[in-house]
C-alpha cells in the first residue's frame, strides 16, 4: 500500500489557479490584519511620538550646548573666577570658625555668670548668718 496515494493533502502546484481567489484565505487574512492592526497602529503612533520627542530633545541639547559654550567663553574672560570662589570658600570657613569660637565663649560666659551668682548667694547667706549669730 502506497501512502502517497492515500494522502488527501494537495500540493501547492495543483491549486495555483484558486490561490488568489480563495474567499476563506481572504477572510482569514482580514481577521489576522484586524487582530494586529490596533497594536500596530499604537506602536506606529508611539514611534512617531518618540521621534518627535527625540527631535525636540536634540533641539534642547543643541541650545544647552550653545549656552555652555557661552559660559565657557565668559569664564575664559574672567580667569580669576575660580580663585575668587576659592577665596569665598576660605572666608566662609573662617567665619564658621569664628562663629564656633563665639558660641563657645558665650557658653563659658554664661557658666561664669552662674558661678558668680552662686558665689554671691553663698556670701550673702554667710553674711546673714554671721549677722544673725552676733545679735
Amino acid at each position: 500500500m502506497d501512502k502517497d496515494s492515500d494522502s488527501t493533502v494537495t500540493s501547492l502546484d495543483e491549486n495555483t489557479e484558486n490561490f488568489c481567489n480563495n474567499p476563506t484565505r481572504d477572510i482569514l487574512a482580514e481577521g489576522i490584519i484586524n487582530l494586529f492592526k490596533p497594536s500596530v497602529d499604537r506602536l506606529d503612533e508611539r514611534i512617531t511620538a518618540t521621534r518627535a520627542a527625540q527631535a525636540e530633545l536634540k533641539i534642547q541639547l543643541d541650545a544647552l550646548a550653545e549656552q555652555l559654550k557661552e559660559i565657557e567663553k565668559a569664564q575664559a574672560t574672567i580667569p580669576e573666577f575660580s580663585d575668587k570662589v576659592k577665596e569665598l570658600i576660605n572666608v566662609k570657613h573662617k567665619v564658621t570658625v569664628i562663629a564656633n569660637i563665639l558660641t563657645t565663649s558665650q557658653e563659658r560666659l554664661n557658666n561664669l555668670h552662674k558661678l558668680i551668682d552662686k558665689e554671691q548667694e553663698r556670701r550673702a547667706a554667710l553674711l546673714e548668718s554671721a549677722i544673725s549669730s552676733n545679735i
